[in-house]
């Protein structure tokens, strides 16, 4: 019988090689051709032959190869109408398999790999393939810092972690990590002494002294060059108004309005009020006080005799929080009734009421021929005068959160902004008339008061006690 001798074999992939044959290890083996293996045992690989082996037949090696071929292009011509017909859950499927496939070897990729290269073939990207591109773009550490600066970039609140030092996401937090953003202005110093809210700050004629009132029952007067507290007077009493008028400074309090001249060291105490004192204005050489009654008490004051009580407005049926002057000696009210009023200072008769509000009154401003009011409906409404003598809402403007003060300076360019306190711990400024935010100032608790210092100087208090000083940037 011929004796089949293989010299040179195409890999067959065979799992297991024949066993060695143990007479043939004794030198004993008669047998001629033997079915078992004639040589030492070797480490697996991926050609399973050896080239003293002997066989009885002998099959063409290429019809394996062949055949494996042939099942190799069915199968992945079989998964490509699959991936077309849902490629959203091919494309899932590939993102979900890729940390695998790429520890598989090229020789023989894995079914997830063949489905993934079909789908990429395909012109229209589904979804899932978008966010699998998503992915392993931000899979790059560089990547990350960029989406993140971009997510700040966009952010509109300030990072509460970051105002308590606690914040560990450092660079890449969503939320800002500063006091303000936008253009034209900068903080210049910070002034925490009080130990409750600032209601109110004034700067007295003739004094290079920053005055500021607080609930917690002081009043505080800075050194405007070194930023020190330099005095400080117990009123016993929370301070919830303050204004200055020429050399005098008024603070409103339970009960009464204390009055300080700091030209001449005169101390008043001027009574009448019921209950807390919750705004305060000057018009007309008249002081004008909105108590907690909800009546306005309205004092003659010529600054050089005594102040005389000559009149108390009532019509409001709760607490008056803000007091307005404007032209043809007017006045305007704003209370928790949700109403305002307008009054001749003439006659002391109210004229007019206002129900443009469904919440309460927290501020007013007047602007030129334009009344502004803010209140804790979100919303700031601008009224303009009619030719009936009436006045109407002309633009109403909208936030997300209540309103709780409204201010207005021109900047260094001398361009309106209108600076409105929410109830979000934020100031936003807007640009008037087209109401465009240019920016937004931000602090631990909200902003109680506000005032407009010379040389484009402007301060801020809010709830913790912090006076905050601020500077528009000159060009």
């Amino acid at each position: 019988m011929a004796i089949i001798t293989t010299t040179k074999r195409t890999e067959r992939f065979r799992r297991t090689t024949p066993p060695t044959c143990k007479y043939w290890l004794a030198g004993r083996c008669n047998r001629n051709p033997c079915g078992f293996s004639h040589s030492l045992p070797t480490s697996p690989s991926n050609v399973y032959y050896n080239a003293n082996t002997t066989y009885k037949h002998s099959k063409k090696p290429d019809s394996s190869v062949e055949k494996m071929a042939s099942s190799s292009a069915k199968k992945a011509i079989n998964c490509a109408p699959k991936a077309f017909k849902k490629p959203e859950n091919c494309a899932l499927k590939a993102v979900e398999c890729r940390p695998e496939a790429e520890a598989i070897s090229v020789e023989k990729p894995s079914k997830c790999e063949q489905k993934a290269e079909a789908i990429s073939s395909v012109e229209k990207p589904s979804k899932c393939e978008q966010k699998a591109v998503l992915i392993e773009k931000t899979a790059d550490v560089e990547d990350v810092a960029t989406v993140a600066k971009a997510c700040v970039d966009k952010s509109r609140s300030i990072c509460k972690y970051w105002m308590t030092d606690n914040c560990v996401d450092g660079d890449l937090c969503q939320n800002l990590h500063s006091w303000f953003y936008g253009d034209g202005f900068s903080t210049l110093a910070k002034l925490h002494e009080h130990k409750e809210a600032i209601t109110g700050i004034a700067l007295p004629a003739g004094s290079n002294k920053l005055i500021s009132g607080s609930t917690d029952g002081t009043v505080r007067a800075w050194d405007c060059n070194t930023g020190r507290c330099v005095n400080m007077i117990h009123l016993n009493s929370q301070v919830t108004s303050l204004i200055s008028e020429g050399p005098w400074i008024f603070a409103g309090v339970k009960n009464a309005v204390k009055a300080w001249n700091i030209q001449t060291g005169a101390d008043v105490t001027l009574d009448g009020p019921k209950g807390q004192v919750l705004s305060l204005n000057v018009g007309n050489d008249i002081l004008l006080a909105g108590a907690e009654d909800g009546v306005i008490y309205a004092w003659r004051c010529s600054f050089e005799t005594p102040f005389k009580l000559v009149a108390t407005l009532s019509g409001h049926s709760k607490p008056v929080v803000c007091l307005a002057i404007g032209c043809h000696r007017m006045l305007y009210s704003g209370s928790m009734d949700h109403s305002i009023k307008v009054w001749d200072l003439d006659t002391f008769q109210c004229t007019m009421t206002l129900n443009g509000h469904t919440n309460v009154v927290t501020s007013l401003i007047c602007w030129d021929n334009y009344l502004l009011s803010g209140s804790s409906d979100c919303t700031v409404n601008v009224w303009v005068c009619t030719e009936e003598g009436t006045l109407e809402v002309t633009y109403t403007h909208t936030h997300q959160i209540a309103v709780l003060g409204l201010y207005g300076m021109t900047d260094a360019e001398a361009k309106p902004i209108l600076f409105c306190s929410c109830k979000d711990n934020s100031v936003r400024m807007y640009e008037l008339p087209t109401f465009l935010e240019r920016g937004r100032l931000f602090t631990r608790q909200e902003v109680r008061s506000f005032q407009i210092g010379p040389g484009g100087l402007f301060f801020t208090g809010d709830g913790t006690g912090l006076l905050n000083v601020w500077k528009w940037l000159e060009e």
